[in-house]
């Protein structure tokens, strides 16, 4: 009698911690065990890119005080962008610290936070390419951007919009293989976000030059998984607060020479998580 007893009594306080971790949240995980892991393409200058072997950038100092504020130890994977995503889901870390675009097929599957960043697409071209003098003349134009990436869609919408298709969109594996593309006359313009390519032109004066948008006002943030809604939620917050007490445009203004409005609504598609 005894041993049966002994045996439903370890039963049931298996059940209570297999019942207790299960309900243990990602946020309240990290809390408890004093340490997240997060995922980074740094290869998206100036957000987030490698510099004298260690990760800098915009996206970086955001990141930064986040964990003075979580006070745990930080592990910051750096991940090729066709990983980042889908690791999340995987669970292979703790939430995206990379600038992921708004686009309405990933609202649904992820938990964005409110934007760090514009994210309205544009192009960008060869200094004195006379042949493309607005986005309409992208017509038979050889396209590049990055492979997976918000700027892939939007090219692809686009090109919906010409008369006549580009001549061939090409997709490379990150956004800086974009660049020396164009400058080696691979390619005839470049798509990606605003923000990085108004840096790449400023940073390559006689070089490039920005063209025109693409696509409709969009922003861009970090997102976790749709279950960790209490941690997108607590990384919003801290993104507001350094939005209201002016650390961001600070920010901003180090990384990218202008200032960006970081609104807290009416920022994602409808459907969003």
């Amino acid at each position: 009698m005894f041993g049966t007893l002994k045996t439903c009594a370890a039963s049931l306080f298996l059940v209570v911690v297999g019942f207790t971790a299960q309900a243990e949240t990602t946020l309240e995980m990290i809390q408890r065990t004093g340490k997240v892991t997060v995922g980074t393409e740094a290869a998206f200058p100036p957000f987030e890119f490698v510099e004298d072997g260690k990760i800098v950038g915009y996206g970086k100092d955001i990141l930064d005080y986040i964990i003075a504020d979580l006070d745990v130890e930080l592990n910051q994977l750096d991940l090729p962008w066709s990983g980042i995503l889908p690791g999340v889901l995987a669970g292979k870390f703790d939430f995206v610290a990379t600038s992921v675009s708004v686009r309405p097929e990933r609202v649904t599957k992820y938990a964005f936070t409110v934007p760090i960043a514009d994210g309205t697409t544009w192009t960008m071209k060869r200094m004195g390419d006379d042949s493309i003098t607005g986005v309409e003349d992208l017509s038979g134009k050889i396209v590049g951007t990055q492979l997976s990436s918000g700027g892939e869609a939007a090219a692809k919408e686009f090109q919906e919009t010409l008369s006549e298709g580009y001549g061939e969109l090409k997709l490379y594996t990150s956004y800086p293989e974009t660049y020396l593309a164009l400058a080696n006359g691979e390619i005839d313009v470049v798509v990606q976000t605003l923000p990085n390519l108004a840096v790449v032109a400023k940073e390559r004066p006689g070089m490039f030059e920005l063209v025109g948008p693409i696509g409709s006002k969009s922003y861009m943030g970090w997102v976790t998984r749709p279950e960790d809604l209490d941690l997108r939620d607590y990384l919003s917050s801290k993104i507001i607060e350094m939005r209201d007490n002016g650390m961001l445009a600070e920010l901003q203004d180090k990384w990218f020479g202008f200032r960006m409005e970081i609104p807290d609504a009416d920022y994602l598609p409808e459907g969003a998580l």
